[in-house]
């Protein structure tokens, strides 16, 4: 989608890096020539991932193990990450934590969990990155990945969807306070189902598949793959995006609009009976 050495030069820092969305991310941005900081709670993990990347690419990889809702081991990876390639260009907020539960059996330790991790390990980077970008008088960019329920609430995962719906927030607000003062944009990618190993088990456990298919339940009939989630986050943070701010796109194959929508349910009526509904609203309407 993009020429070969669109980021050649520029260092990218994923939180959840090591695995699922974060590693796909990561893998098509070194793709295109970016340096890599990626980081999260298991170091064995991220090393892993950082010989596979710079195996299949050649790119610096910089693996460093935090937890996103301790400040000091944020400051502690963008340190060491400018020590290791001089300059830091894009961040993306990409670490989560989420589960299904009805909201009545959680503990208030689920929901710091959950806010601690999306919520306050976004602004944890947002404002150590920000404030180095400030300072420097760099004009990076921040991705933030939310979700498609981060407009409407979703009930079951109320913690989630009140953190990623203050993530949401925050991308729109910066955008407009760092973007007039220093040129720094923020983006936002809301993605449907995309499979990752551990996250998918945890919302999508075998019995919940049976009743709660995505693939069944979506409009183009299938889940997302990781590769097109890449791209569109190559392209938002990439200079061909450099006027697009304060936006978050939806990639979801019209998921939520499915679900949005009154009576788009309807489209589990078989096609011979419409000719009978026909009947029935045409008696009713005489």
């Amino acid at each position: 989608m993009l020429p070969n050495n669109t980021f050649a030069g520029k260092t990218i820092l994923i939180t959840g890096g090591g695995s699922g969305l974060g590693k796909s991310m990561g893998k098509y941005f070194a793709s295109l020539g970016g340096q890599l900081i990626i980081t999260g709670r298991g170091l064995d993990k991220l090393t892993t991932t950082a010989e596979e990347i710079k195996s299949e690419f050649g790119s610096e990889v910089l693996p460093i193990a935090g937890d996103v809702r301790k400040i000091d081991d944020v400051e502690n990876v963008v340190q060491k990450g400018i020590e290791k390639f001089g300059q830091i260009d894009i961040l993306i907020n990409n670490a989560a934590g989420n589960f299904i539960s009805p909201t009545e059996r959680l503990s208030h330790r689920a929901f710091e969990s959950v806010i601690g991790i999306v919520l306050q390990g976004t602004a944890n980077y947002t404002l150590t990155i920000g404030k180095y970008w400030i300072e420097n008088k760099i004009k990076g960019v921040v991705l933030n990945i939310v979700v498609s329920y981060a407009w409407t609430g979703s009930g079951y995962t109320v913690p989630s969807a009140a953190a990623k719906a203050g993530v949401l927030a925050m991308t729109k607000s910066l955008a407009v306070e760092w973007g007039h003062k220093y040129g720094i944009r923020h983006v936002a990618i809301a993605p449907g189902p995309f499979p990752t190993k551990g996250a998918w088990d945890r919302l999508f456990p075998p019995s919940v598949q049976k009743v709660l298919d995505p693939a069944v339940n979506n409009p183009l009939h299938r889940v997302g793959e990781h590769i097109e989630l890449a791209q569109l986050a190559a392209y938002l943070t990439s200079d061909y995006a450099a006027y697009i701010n304060g936006e978050c796109i939806t990639i979801d194959g019209g998921e939520w609009l499915m679900g949005a929508g009154m009576f788009n349910k309807l489209s589990a009526v078989p096609e011979e009976m419409w000719d009978q509904l026909k009947r029935e609203i045409k008696s009713k309407t005489k």
